[in-house]
């Protein structure tokens, strides 16, 4: 049951079976059903949470109500509201299921009291948090830097075979673009695969 994401923390570091013993039994198993909120606004986030299987997306509503994706997570990746769950203010996010998922969560104190018993836990997750951050200024250049077929075969790369998982819509809206857009450049990639 543990294997996904022992396989994850062992790409980034070397934890001995007793830190990683240490590290599984702080966390709790969750089945989220498809459509369904992990996350809405307000809440004072406790949790963080690794996929083991299924796909997310985290967005934020702005005061005129229009939708802004900023991540979606699949197997293998970690979501949450960094900032709220950090900072213990409200969350600003919407995290809603796209498929039926089940994950890992871990709460801030656990975390915390490994970061002190098992400090090489504490390096994991500030390797992911660079990563993340240096993800994070790669997308920004993109939209600023690229054009959209482009931003499509760096997002198609970032989540590979999530085109056939997420509605063009989602896609779009995520890149910044048209769903018109991201369905010509598909369109044109399937009948040429040279384009």
């Amino acid at each position: 049951m543990y294997q996904p994401i022992i396989r994850h923390i062992r790409q980034y570091v070397h934890p001995s079976e007793g830190e990683i013993h240490l590290f599984v039994s702080k966390l709790s198993k969750i089945s989220l059903a498809r459509k369904k909120f992990l996350l809405q606004p307000g809440a004072h986030i406790k949790h963080e949470y690794f996929v083991i299987k299924g796909c997310l997306k985290a967005y934020y509503l702005d005061a005129k109500g229009n939708r802004h994706i900023i991540q979606f997570a699949i197997e293998n990746w970690w979501v949450g509201d960094f900032d709220a769950f950090y900072n213990d203010v409200p969350s600003k996010l919407h995290i809603e299921s796209i498929e039926s998922s089940t994950l890992f969560s871990i709460s801030y104190d656990d975390l915390q009291e490994l970061f002190i018993t098992a400090p090489i836990f504490e390096r994991y997750f500030r390797i992911l948090v660079t990563s993340a951050f240096i993800a994070q200024r790669k997308r920004i250049l993109s939209s600023l830097e690229k054009d959209t077929k482009q931003r499509y075969l760096e997002f198609c790369k970032t989540y590979p075979n999530i085109e056939d998982r997420v509605p063009n819509y989602d896609i779009a809206n995520y890149l910044g673009v048209s769903a018109e857009s991201i369905s010509r450049i598909r369109r044109k990639m399937k009948s040429n695969p040279v384009y």
